[in-house]
């Protein structure tokens, strides 16, 4: 009897790398001259699952949203990590953006995602569990295509490859 091989394809976040991210962010923002003498704050808030960039101008805040998703591409985190949900003033003449963390596949997604799988006609199967996708199949080649056709796809969640056996 062969062996069973499996994957798992969910959108979870390195909460280390995430954090790490985000201290790169202030860092080189210190750092940069475009930024000297002006206010900028980043807030990450773990359990409402937000990110909340203010700066003092639009275009700074165009700035400050690029380096973040710069140091998240430098940490190996997708730029897909952030969900835009407003913009807005706040006090003191500044520009406040507030961003969502997706850190899961929706379900809407995910049964796309398991369709896209069948329509491959190979020999696996795939499973909605929860947060992630099970990916189930005999043959390791069959699981890489199925891997190089779903980064290929373009997705709202950040797509994330664990627990290959």
């Amino acid at each position: 009897m062969a062996k069973e091989h499996s994957f798992d394809i969910s959108a979870k976040i390195d909460g280390q790398d995430f954090k790490n991210a985000i201290n790169l962010v202030s860092r080189e923002v210190d750092n940069r001259y475009d930024f000297k003498g002006t206010t900028y704050e980043v807030t990450h808030n773990e359990k409402a699952k937000t990110l909340v960039l203010i700066a003092s101008s639009d275009n700074k805040l165009d700035a400050l949203k690029d380096i973040v998703i710069a140091k998240f591409l430098k940490q190996g985190l997708s730029s897909k990590v952030l969900d835009e949900i407003k913009v807005e003033d706040s006090s003191g003449g500044n520009r406040k953006v507030t961003f969502k963390v997706v850190d899961y596949i929706e379900t809407k997604e995910a049964k796309k995602i398991t369709a896209d799988i069948k329509k491959m006609k190979l020999k696996v199967n795939a499973q909605i569990e929860g947060d992630y996708i099970r990916v189930k199949g005999a043959k390791l080649d069959d699981l890489q295509k199925v891997m190089s056709a779903i980064r290929e796809g373009d997705w709202e969640a950040p797509i994330v490859f664990e627990n290959m056996r």
